[in-house]
């Protein structure tokens, strides 16, 4: 199959799904397969399809849409462009710290971490631009059904500061930490500072349970959680630093500071004392 079969194939595969597609569903013509008219430029064929992607509720389906799903993404991945940390050079500060600016979805790393919400299933809200959403999209449905899993064996919804693994599916990284920001209502106290620093201190500790050596950092709680990004960057940079000095001996070799807007680049290389 080409891109444009496979990608048909997934659409017309989810449109059948009926559960919860009504928002995606276009002019109904009689006689049409799923009574659908899909258009035929390909941005409104990738949009409709990562829409479907991002509504579609944690329920089993058939090993052929994952088979098709999965070449798909794999080429969508490939062409998107992929960033191997072994091309990248350490920061002046530390021989275990990078910072990279990019999509973090392009990373291959062991670990890439996620800044996920308290339910873990990913980003409901079709085409949203949050990290969460993004991973969720590039690493296919089997993420969410994987994080489901998890969450129906944990029985509750998973605490700020805390971390779990997953596979990363389709993602250019193996494994996909997700992990819950502290949510800033008003201003940031002593407690919300300690939840961000449980995020970055718990993430490094499922990587070295695991005997991962390198994992990337996203921004955790600095987009619609409300952390402010100068204070969660100091936050980071030194929780992490007092990690690897205390666990020398953890598998853990490699850190990735990933930002993707130029303001959060600025924060991250005034706290890292690299050249603006």
């Amino acid at each position: 199959m080409t891109q444009a079969e496979r990608r048909l194939y997934l659409i017309t595969e989810l449109l059948k799904e009926d559960k919860g597609s009504a928002g995606f569903k276009l002019d109904l013509v009689p006689g049409n397969e799923g009574g659908f008219v899909i258009p035929d430029d390909e941005k409104s064929q990738r949009d409709i399809l990562r829409s479907l992607m991002n509504i579609r509720a944690p329920y089993p389906i058939s090993d052929e849409f994952l088979r098709i799903q999965d070449e798909y993404l794999q080429q969508v991945n490939k062409e998107r462009g992929i960033t191997d940390i072994a091309d990248l050079s350490p920061t002046d500060r530390n021989s275990k710290q990078y910072l990279w600016q990019g999509d973090i979805t392009t990373l291959k790393v062991d670990a890439i971490v996620n800044a996920a919400n308290s339910q873990l299933l990913g980003c409901f809200a079709p085409l949203h631009a949050c990290i969460d959403n993004c991973i969720h999209t590039f690493a296919g449905i089997q993420l969410r059904l994987a994080c489901n899993e998890l969450m129906q064996k944990q029985g509750h919804e998973e605490g700020t500061g805390l971390c779990k693994i997953t596979p990363a599916f389709n993602l250019p990284s193996r494994y996909v930490l997700h992990t819950v920001g502290p949510i800033i209502y008003t201003s940031v106290g002593k407690r919300e500072k300690l939840l961000l620093a449980n995020c970055y201190k718990n993430c490094l500790e499922t990587a070295s349970q695991n005997q991962l050596e390198s994992l990337a950092f996203c921004c955790i709680s600095t987009g619609v959680f409300r952390f402010p990004a100068d204070l969660a960057a100091q936050i980071a940079v030194e929780t992490v630093e007092k990690w690897l000095l205390e666990n020398p001996d953890s598998s853990v070799k490699k850190v990735i500071f990933n930002v993707f807007g130029n303001k959060n680049l600025e924060i991250y290389k005034k706290v890292l004392g690299q050249k603006l």
